[in-house]
């Protein structure tokens, strides 16, 4: 019973974590605002327990941040500070898709194709988050091929960070389906062993996303002005 009751607050918690980062990303909560515990247990119908696991779980990918005397407050994200990162992470990805080329194994390539047949299905159903889910599996298979203990550990730090960001360039089913042609050449790279072809499809995926992320944003910033000089 105690297990279960952890498991239902750890996704409660999750939860809650995806819905503050969206509004964080968005904008509907801006980069200053204090992320009141009381506030948001109340407005989630929810004890404190799943709110502070929310808050260190924002925090944890940088988003917000612990002051003192203020609580958890929510970080400033410019466009440069995305760009930095996902330039990082693609760089990351590069190395792994490069290295993933040769070392891995039939069962390792099996799966990857599988598993993009898989999301595939799903981009097709207009399943956003099931495709979403899947897709973290299949960065984290690029990395897990690459057999490098460093080189994984960098990688799913690293996106841990950014995975807010790539679950918000998600929403959109144009996107979904711009992801299922790009992860096409990611898997046609791998499976002919082509390290250099894999290197680039990787690092163009992660440029394509990082630039959809900055679109949407600026998108939503500019509805908001609008709407606010009405």
């Amino acid at each position: 019973m105690p297990d279960t009751l952890a498991a239902a607050r750890k996704s409660r918690g999750d939860s809650i974590a995806e819905h503050l980062e969206e509004a964080v990303i968005n904008g509907t909560i801006p980069a200053g605002a204090r992320l009141d515990e009381a506030s948001i247990a109340l407005q989630f119908g929810v004890s404190r327990t799943p709110v502070r696991e929310a808050l260190h779980i924002l925090c944890g990918r940088g988003l917000a941040e612990r002051e003192p005397y203020k609580g958890v407050v929510v970080t400033p994200i410019s466009p440069e500070r995305i760009d930095e990162m996902f330039e990082a992470m693609a760089e990351l990805e590069a190395t792994c898709g490069r290295l993933a080329s040769h070392r891995m194994t039939m069962r390792e390539r099996a799966e990857l194709e599988g598993l993009h047949r898989r999301m595939n299905a799903l981009a097709d159903e207009g399943d956003l988050d099931g495709y979403h889910e899947l897709n973290t599996q299949f960065h984290s298979l690029l990395f897990q091929g690459s057999h490098n203990s460093d080189l994984i550990a960098a990688a799913q730090t690293l996106r841990l960070k950014l995975a807010s960001f790539r679950r918000f360039q998600l929403k959109d089913r144009g996107r979904v389906g711009r992801s299922c042609l790009e992860h096409q050449q990611i898997v046609d790279a791998i499976l002919d062993q082509d390290a250099k072809a894999a290197e680039n499809a990787l690092r163009r995926h992660l440029v394509s996303a990082a630039q959809e992320v900055l679109v949407r944003r600026q998108r939503q910033d500019d509805e908001a002005v609008a709407k606010n000089s009405l």
